[in-house]
C-alpha cells in the first residue's frame, strides 16, 4: 500500500514535470526540466510507466477543434501561411516534449529506452500507437544515416565494445572470446554504425567474411579453428550476420545503408573484390510450412501451381509440424533426393512469391527491398539447432550487384522479386 502511494506521487511528479517542460521558455530552464523528467521516469515501476504512457497518449494529442479550423483555413486559402499553421497545429505536443527531453545529456538514450518499453506494452495497449509513431518519426530523423559514423570493430577495440558485440550477435551466437577473435582476423571484418549522442554504443553491426567465392554453408565461415585465408584469394565479401543492438530503433532503417557503406569501404581497401553477397537464414520458412505453405495463387501460372501442389504432397505438408519432424529424427543429410528437391522447390516458391507479402520472410524482405538478387538456395547450409528449426538447414545467398540495386529496389516495391537462373531452375 505504501509503495503504491509512493509510486502515485512519483507519477504525479512526472506529469507535472511534463507540463512544466512544455511551458518552459528559456533553453537552460528547459534542459533542467528535461533532466528532472528523466529522473522522474527512471523511478517509475511498470504499472506507473504504463500510466505515464496513458497520460502521454491521451493528454498530449492535437486539439481537434484547432485542427479542424486550421484545415478549413488551408482548404479555403491554399497559401504558405495557412499550410504552416496546419502543420504546426496537427503536430502532437508529444513531439515537442521528446525534442526537449532529447536536449538533456542522457536524453537520446532515455527516449530509446522509453520506446523499447513502450513497444513491449503495445499489444495490450493499442492506444499507445500514436505515441510510438511520434517516437519513430523523431528517431528516424535523429538517426538518419547521414548523422551516423561507420567504424570497423577490431581486436584492439575497447573491451567494453567487444563485449557488446558478443552480447548482441543475434544470428550466429559468438562462443566466447576465442570465437570473437577468429571473427576479427584479417580474412574477416566487422563494421558498426554509431551515433554521436551514444558514444561506445553500437546501433547495428555487420560481420563479413572475405573468401575466394560465394559461400554455400555457414560452418566454414564461423569455425573458430578455420585457418586464416590468404589475402590474395579474396574475391568475394560475404555478409553473414547483421545484428541490431538497440530495440528502441525498431523500424528505423539502418541496415541497408550499413551494407552499402561497408561495400564501398571494402572496395576502397580491396579493389580486387568482385562479389558482394549474403549468406542468410530463412527464419520464416518452417513456420510457413506449418501453416500449409500457402501462396498467392493469383500470381502463379497453372504449371507452377501444379508444381507447388506436388511439392506440398511430397513433403506431406500439414501431416506433422516441423518441430515434430525434428523430434522424430528428421535431418537434411538423411533426406532422400525427392524430398530434398521438393523442399528446395517450396523454399524457392516461398522466397519468390511470399516474400513481397506483408507476412513474408523478414530477412528476404530486407535484402530484396534493398535491391539484392535472390541468387542461390543452399541445402544443408546451417545444421545448427536454430538453423534446422527455422529453415530445415537451408540458407540463401542474396547478391548485391551495386549497379543494379536501385532498379531492383524499385521492382520489389511493386512486388517483383529479382532472382537468378539457378533459383528459377529449382521450380
Amino acid at each position: 500500500m505504501l509503495e503504491r502511494f509512493i509510486q502515485n506521487k512519483k507519477l504525479d511528479a512526472a506529469k507535472l514535470t511534463v507540463r512544466k517542460l512544455l511551458s518552459a521558455r528559456g533553453e537552460a530552464n528547459a534542459q533542467s526540466m528535461a533532466v528532472k523528467l528523466i529522473d522522474n521516469y527512471d523511478h517509475l515501476d511498470k504499472r506507473s510507466q504504463t500510466d505515464f504512457f496513458h497520460y502521454l497518449s491521451s493528454e498530449l494529442n492535437p486539439d481537434p477543434v484547432l485542427v479542424m479550423a486550421a484545415a478549413n483555413r488551408y482548404n479555403a486559402e491554399r497559401n504558405e501561411a495557412s499550410l504552416i499553421e496546419l502543420c504546426q497545429t496537427v503536430e502532437p505536443p508529444r513531439q515537442e516534449l521528446l525534442r526537449r527531453v532529447n536536449r538533456a545529456p542522457a536524453g537520446t538514450a532515455t527516449i530509446l529506452g522509453m520506446r523499447q518499453t513502450l513497444l513491449s506494452y503495445l499489444k495490450d495497449h493499442p492506444a499507445f500507437r500514436a505515441t510510438d509513431a511520434d517516437m519513430h518519426h523523431l528517431l528516424s530523423s535523429w538517426f538518419n544515416p547521414g548523422f551516423l559514423e561507420l567504424h570497423q570493430i577490431t581486436w584492439n577495440s575497447p573491451a567494453q565494445l567487444l563485449e557488446k558485440i558478443i552480447e548482441h550477435e543475434s544470428v550466429h551466437a559468438i562462443d566466447g572470446w576465442d570465437d570473437l577473435r577468429r571473427r576479427l582476423q584479417p580474412d574477416r571484418r566487422c563494421f558498426a554504425f554509431f551515433h554521436p549522442q551514444l558514444p561506445g554504443e553500437p546501433l547495428i553491426f555487420v560481420e563479413v567474411a572475405l573468401v575466394p567465392g560465394i559461400a554455400k554453408n555457414i560452418a566454414g565461415l564461423i569455425d573458430k579453428q578455420a585457418p586464416v585465408g590468404d589475402a590474395k584469394s579474396f574475391k568475394a565479401a560475404i555478409f553473414y550476420s547483421i545484428s541490431n543492438c538497440q530495440p528502441g530503433l525498431k523500424g528505423v532503417s539502418l541496415g541497408n545503408f550499413l551494407i552499402k557503406r561497408v561495400a564501398q569501404k571494402l572496395l576502397e581497401e580491396m579493389p580486387s573484390l568482385k562479389t558482394f553477397c549474403t549468406l542468410s537464414p530463412i527464419p520464416g520458412f518452417t513456420q510457413w510450412l506449418d501453416a500449409g505453405a500457402p501462396l498467392p495463387e493469383e500470381r502463379l501460372s497453372p504449371a507452377l501451381t501444379r508444381k507447388w501442389q506436388d511439392a506440398q504432397k511430397c513433403v506431406a505438408v500439414g501431416s506433422l509440424s516441423w518441430a515434430e519432424r525434428l523430434k522424430s529424427g528428421w535431418h537434411p543429410e538423411r533426406s532422400d533426393g525427392i524430398e530434398k528437391n521438393a523442399l528446395l522447390r517450396l523454399c524457392a516458391l516461398y522466397l519468390m512469391h511470399k516474400t513481397p507479402e506483408a507476412r513474408g520472410d523478414a530477412v528476404g524482405k530486407f535484402h530484396l527491398s534493398n535491391g539484392a538478387t535472390l541468387h542461390q538456395i543452399n541445402w544443408a547450409a546451417d545444421l545448427s539447432k536454430k538453423g534446422l528449426q527455422q529453415s530445415g538447414g537451408i540458407m540463401v545467398n542474396y547478391l548485391y550487384e551495386l549497379d543494379k540495386v536501385e532498379e531492383q529496389h524499385e521492382a520489389f516495391s511493386h512486388k517483383t522479386v529479382s532472382f537468378s537462373r539457378s533459383v528459377e531452375k529449382l521450380v
